[in-house]
């Protein structure tokens, strides 16, 4: 009896199992925990602890900003980072605004735009000319609405040629896509030898008339460039220099035109090109 009431005031005496205190579990903190790669369902933390995933989608790290602001973000490092702005400490602050035009050169280009609406016939400032009317002829020979085109596309015509609006209109489309082109941008002017003329084909004493009686033909022997040599039909069609440039024009106008002949059709147009719009229903006849 001694010895057990010597044991119960020992301050060191170990309790027995009937002396523990239950202990609660200690929760942990979530928001201190660093989140895994997110898998469907749940994600594990924890030895019986799980915690679904949408809790734990990881937020956007914060990055420095550099101001939008003269000189700021020079540093090397961030002129190498993508999306972030980088200035150069030389640049001006502010562009400078360009002064406004001297009224001379206004009024200049207002002139010039006047002169060029005065001058334009078809209703297409690129065909410049003056619009002439009826041109009546012999017989069936003739033109409803003739005009005298000096120029097209800004290439001059020598001499004024004496068409119809659609003639013109085929004619500027082929300068601008055929003998542009072929010559680098270099055409200033074609050699026009025949025009509006009340005769038959090929100037036969007989046989059907002409495209040209009814203004619907234009006939070129050579192209005029700004260096002032000329391309011409008759000798360069073969030549090693002109060939290729004279053929590109020759074939860039079956499309504008519906009757396109050059030096390989007959002997009659072996130095010059014959255009007309002539209507076809098998298209455009080239030769």
């Amino acid at each position: 009896m001694a010895f057990a009431q010597e044991a119960t005031q020992r301050p060191n005496a170990r309790p027995t199992a009937q002396t523990i205190a239950p202990v609660a579990p200690v929760q942990p903190d979530l928001s201190a925990i660093r989140p895994l790669s997110r898998t469907p369902g749940v994600v594990a933390m924890a030895p019986r602890l799980t915690v679904p995933s949408a809790e734990l989608r990881p937020t956007a790290r914060p990055y420095e900003r550099p101001e939008l602001a003269h000189g700021a973000a020079t540093d090397p490092q961030l002129r190498a980072e993508q999306d972030l702005f980088a200035f150069s400490p030389t640049a001006p602050a502010l562009s400078e605004r360009p002064t406004q035009r001297p009224a001379a050169i206004e009024r200049a280009a207002q002139q010039r735009a006047a002169a060029v609406r005065r001058g334009q016939v078809c209703g297409d400032p690129a065909i410049q000319g003056e619009a002439i009317g009826r041109v009546n002829g012999r017989g069936r020979c003739g033109i409803d609405n003739a005009v005298r085109v000096r120029s097209v596309a800004g290439v001059t015509l020598q001499p004024a040629a004496t068409i119809d609006c659609r003639t013109a209109s085929a004619l500027k489309r082929w300068v601008t896509t055929g003998a542009q082109p072929a010559t680098g941008g270099q055409a200033a002017s074609l050699r026009v030898v025949s025009h509006y003329a009340c005769r038959n084909r090929n100037a036969a004493s007989t046989g059907r008339l002409s495209e040209h009686a009814f203004g619907k033909a234009i006939d070129i022997a050579g192209i005029g460039l700004k260096s002032g040599r000329e391309i011409t039909v008759l000798s360069g069609w073969n030549s090693s220099r002109d060939s290729n440039a004279l053929r590109r024009m020759w074939q860039a106008a079956c499309g504008p035109f519906g009757t396109v002949l050059g030096p390989n059709a007959n002997r009659f147009h072996r130095d010059h090109f014959h255009f007309d719009t002539a209507s076809y229903r098998s298209g455009s006849y080239c030769r």
